[in-house]
């Protein structure tokens, strides 16, 4: 049995077991555009509504979400690796109890590990399951070939824009790579689009309708709108004290934007097809789909 067998069995006996996570990557085509500040306001927003959240910055350049918390974690993804600790020690608990998981170099040194540690890693990674009901993968932005492993692994993607004609032309171009990326099956995939930093609701539809039609047209690729996010000072006033405006300012039409997000991804009917597949389902995608293209 080879390493990828055994690791689809290992998910097979942990999928019977127990309940699984649902997994959501965040992404952008290029910096600047808020993906961090989406992560965490959602993360916020989806513990309101009485998910267990945890966040995995799996932005290797920056600590972008670890400064907006304002908290210093002493572990990360590594010490499961090299240091033996589990991973309920390597989680740090920000507001509202939304678990902070920081990446480091950990899901990269995965693909160096030999099988029988690998597996036992992937199990213990696994546990994530039954301490979170949704996991947010914050990715690196851009169109590297982590950040595609990533979305693919993750199966449900968000995709941060703005109106800026770059962010629109980096995010046509990140769903360009993800599309002729071998690993990327349209049926188990799913793309949802957040405006972000637009003047208001009608923008942000504008702008989907726009990056919609060249994604429809030259790609052939499904992608729903998810909602848009306005800008406004609170997200500023709350970005300088490390603070979420969804808890800085709830009342803010940026927090209130964020909410409305949150429910459409905790509405069932909208969301019908979504397959939750757990964390184990995930490492062991990163580690096999790195293998198997190297």
């Amino acid at each position: 049995m080879d390493q990828a067998e055994q690791l689809r069995s290992i998910i097979k006996a942990n999928n019977i077991q127990k309940s699984l996570a649902r997994v959501i990557a965040v992404t952008s085509g290029k910096g600047g555009v808020g993906k961090s500040s989406t992560s965490i306001n959602l993360a916020i927003q989806l513990r309101k509504l009485g998910q267990r959240v945890i966040i995995l910055d799996a932005d290797f350049g920056l600590a972008n979400i670890e400064i907006m918390f304002g908290i210093m974690p002493k572990n990360n993804l590594s010490d499961v690796i090299y240091q033996g600790k589990s991973i309920s020690e390597i989680i740090t608990w920000g507001p509202m109890e939304v678990g902070f998981i920081s990446g480091g170099s950990g899901i990269a040194e995965l693909s160096n590990l030999s099988r029988n540690y690998l597996v036992s890693i992937i199990r213990n990674l696994s546990e994530l399951d039954s301490i979170a009901d949704i996991i947010i993968v914050d990715t690196g932005a851009g169109i590297s070939d982590a950040v595609l492993e990533f979305l693919i692994a993750s199966g449900e993607i968000l995709l941060v824009t703005t109106p800026e004609p770059t962010s629109i032309t980096d995010s046509y171009s990140l769903m360009k790579a993800l599309g002729n990326h071998p690993g990327f099956f349209q049926q188990t995939s799913q793309v949802k689009v957040i405006a972000n930093k637009v003047e208001s609701h009608n923008e942000g539809q504008a702008l989907f309708d726009k990056l919609n039609a060249v994604v429809g047209r030259y790609l052939k690729l499904p992608i729903t709108y998810l909602g848009a996010v306005p800008w406004d000072n609170h997200l500023t006033k709350a970005v300088m004290q490390q603070m979420p405006v969804s808890l800085h300012a709830p009342g803010a039409k940026s927090a209130q934007a964020y909410e409305a997000i949150a429910a459409k991804l905790m509405n069932k009917e909208l969301n019908r097809n979504v397959t939750k597949r757990g964390m184990a389902a995930f490492f062991s995608y990163i580690v096999t789909g790195r293998k198997n293209n190297d």
